[in-house]
């Protein structure tokens, strides 16, 4: 089912499952109000779940190019997904510092650090 989006610039349509259709349905004020509603919550972050998210992809990125071949790599992957931080400095402890850095600059930026 395809819901049509009209903005000043072009008209748009978002697909969606049917049980995403139920849901809208379902809700008080319209699919529209309901889409626009999500979509603002979202934008604004109160809670930082979506910078935490971005900030922990960047870290696996990271971690990924520059350490996908130190030892106790894919554990540190695992307590970074885990968001077991303690596991994960002590994981990469003998990594090189300016990786360890680099890990703890993004992780700090979204307020949660190794």
């Amino acid at each position: 089912m395809t819901y049509a989006i009209s903005t000043r610039y072009a008209s748009r349509s978002v697909r969606l499952l049917d049980r995403h259709w139920a849901w809208l349905d379902a809700q008080p004020c319209g699919p529209a109000a309901s889409l626009r509603r999500l979509v603002e919550e979202a934008s604004r972050d109160a809670d930082g779940r979506y910078r935490r998210a971005a900030a922990r992809d960047a870290c696996y990125f990271h971690l990924r190019d520059a350490g996908g071949d130190r030892p106790h790599f894919e554990e540190a992957v695992r307590a970074l997904f885990a968001d077991d931080r303690e596991r994960l400095r002590e994981l990469i402890a003998e990594w090189p510092r300016e990786v360890r850095l680099r890990i703890a600059m993004l992780l700090d930026d979204a307020g949660t650090s190794p």
